[in-house]
């Protein structure tokens, strides 16, 4: 029996490509330029200029009577503020869901490099029984 031992192919390929993460979803320049245009929208501070934007056209809601104002509320304030709150909420899942990727990566990552070791551990120890019987057989044939 062959007791050499050949490492999982995969470990090198995972070492290589690194767990898969939200940076590298980026294509080509139309992905670039999203990235960066949500990177700017979804701040809280782009979130207080849509609030402070759209505080200019709250007298003309207040004058306009109470559909004015219930249309404003929804149509401007909620939506152009909310538009911030929420992708700056994704960004932050997003970072949440990369470090989730990086830590199941490592735990994976670890478990290959055991499993690795025990398969190289196992071909080591059925290599030595073999030898052990044979050595065995050998002791019996010249003992009868």
């Amino acid at each position: 029996m062959n007791s050499e031992h050949i490492a999982n192919s995969r470990i090198k390929e995972r070492e290589l490509s690194g767990p898969h993460l939200i940076e590298r979803e980026q294509v080509g320049m139309s992905g670039r330029i999203a990235v960066l245009i949500t990177n700017v929208v979804g701040t809280m501070w782009c979130a207080y200029i849509f609030a402070a934007i759209a505080l200019v056209s709250l007298p003309a809601a207040i004058q306009g009577g109470a559909a004015a104002i219930s249309s404003w509320i929804t149509g401007t304030f909620l939506q152009v503020v909310l538009l911030s709150v929420i992708m700056l909420g994704q960004k932050v899942a997003a970072a949440a869901s990369d470090k989730q990727a990086e830590q199941t990566y490592k735990d994976a990552e670890a478990l290959l490099k055991l499993q690795d070791e025990m398969h190289r551990l196992i071909k080591i120890n059925n290599s030595l029984t073999e030898e052990i019987h044979r050595m065995m057989r050998k002791a019996n044939v010249a003992a009868e």
